[in-house]
C-alpha cells in the first residue's frame, strides 16, 4: 500500500502487562489530543489493542511517543496512508478483554509466530502437510480471504470454540500432528485462537505473524483473493498495490461485487455486500421488509460507503 497520502492509518497490539492502565488511557488522551489524530484504541491490564488514523507528521510522533514507553518499545506497527481520517473521532477507553471472548484464555499457550516471507514459502509449495485457517468472522473472509484456506462459518469466539472440538475430532481422525497455520486481520485475533486450539489438544500451530495486514506490506497479493476488511471507515481495503479476484458477490444479484454497506433501516444495520444498481432499487436496504421500517435513512449513493454513524446525525435537522 502506497505511503504517499497525507494520512497514516496504524494498526498494532502488544500483550504486555499494564500494572495501571486507566493512566496509561490518560497518557494517551493527553498525548493525542494535540495532535491530529482519530483512533479506536482499547488499553487494559492485558496490554493495548489500536487501530488510528493521523495526519503523516502527527503519526510518526505518535510512533516514536509510544515506542519510548517501556511496556511498547518493541511494538510492531503496520501503516498504510490514506487520503482521509478513517475514524470519526478520538476514542481511547478501557475494555478488560483486548479481543471480547466469554472466558479466560492462557496466554502461554500461543502459537509459533510465522513470519511473513516464511507464511508465503509456505503456501508456495501448495502442500497438503498444513491447513490453512482463517480465524475471522464469516462476513470478512466473504469479501477476501487466501486460496484454499479453510473458512469456519464463526460469528464469535463462543462459535470459534464449537468448531475447535470438531477440528480437533477431525485431526484426531486423520493426522492429528498436521499443521494448522492460521491468520487473521492484524494477528491479534490469533494470539487468542491459537491459544483455544491448543488447550483442546492440537499441538503444531502456527498464526501469520502481523496478519495480513504484514503479509500484504511485505509479500504483495501472492496467493490472496479479494479485498481485505477492516473495522473503520475504509472498510475494505486492497492488501497490496497488486490486483486480485473480486470474491465477493452481491446480496440480491449474485453478481460481483466487494463493496459493503450497511442496511439503512437502523433497527436492522445489518452489513450487506451489494452492486450498485441493487442498492438504489432496494434504497440502501437488505431486504424488502426494512424500506417499510419506520427507521430508514435517507438513501444517497456513495462510493466508497463509509459505515452509518449514530441516528441522530441524520434526524438532527428534523428534531429542531
Amino acid at each position: 500500500m502506497s505511503l504517499d497520502h497525507p494520512f497514516f492509518v496504524l494498526a498494532y497490539y502488544a500483550f504486555n502487562s499494564i500494572s495501571d492502565p486507566h493512566l496509561e488511557i490518560q497518557e494517551h488522551k493527553d498525548y493525542l489530543g494535540g495532535l491530529d489524530a482519530k483512533s479506536r484504541i482499547y488499553i487494559s491490564e492485558e496490554g493495548i489493542n489500536g487501530q488510528m488514523s493521523a495526519s503523516k507528521e502527527d503519526a510518526l510522533k505518535y510512533i516514536d511517543w509510544l515506542r519510548s514507553k517501556p511496556s511498547f518499545k518493541d511494538i510492531d506497527i503496520k501503516i498504510h496512508g490514506w487520503h482521509e481520517h478513517a475514524f470519526p473521532k478520538l476514542t481511547i477507553k478501557y475494555r478488560k478483554n483486548l479481543v471480547a471472548r466469554n472466558q479466560a484464555v492462557d496466554l502461554s499457550l500461543r502459537g509459533e509466530h510465522m513470519p511473513a516471507e516464511e507464511f508465503k514459502r509456505l503456501l508456495d509449495q501448495d502442500s497438503n502437510d498444513y491447513l490453512l485457517l482463517d480465524v475471522r468472522n464469516n462476513y470478512e473472509w466473504k469479501v477476501g480471504h487466501f486460496k484454499n484456506a479453510e473458512l469456519p462459518p464463526c460469528n464469535n469466539y463462543r462459535e470459534f470454540e464449537n468448531y475447535a472440538l470438531e477440528l480437533k475430532n477431525r485431526l484426531a481422525e486423520s493426522d492429528k500432528e498436521k499443521k494448522v497455520v492460521m491468520y487473521c486481520t492484524g494477528g491479534i485475533r490469533c494470539e487468542l485462537y491459537s491459544s483455544l486450539l491448543m488447550k483442546h489438544g492440537i499441538k503444531n500451530v502456527f498464526q501469520l505473524e502481523g496478519g495480513v495486514i504484514k503479509y500484504g506490506l511485505e509479500q504483495g497479493g501472492k496467493h490472496w483473493q479479494g479485498k481485505l476488511f477492516v473495522f473503520d471507515d475504509r472498510l475494505t481495503v486492497p492488501i497490496s498495490e497488486e490486483e486480485t479476484q473480486v470474491i465477493g458477490t452481491c446480496h440480491f444479484c449474485g453478481c460481483s461485487s466487494d463493496n459493503y454497506y450497511n442496511c439503512a433501516n437502523m433497527d436492522c444495520n445489518e452489513l450487506f455486500l451489494c452492486c450498485p444498481s441493487c442498492l438504489e432499487q432496494h434504497s440502501g436496504c437488505c431486504q424488502d421488509s426494512c424500506q417499510c421500517s419506520p427507521r430508514v435513512r435517507p438513501y444517497h449513493h456513495q462510493n466508497p460507503h463509509k459505515p452509518f454513524r449514530k441516528a441522530y446525525t441524520y434526524f438532527k435537522n428534523e428534531a429542531k
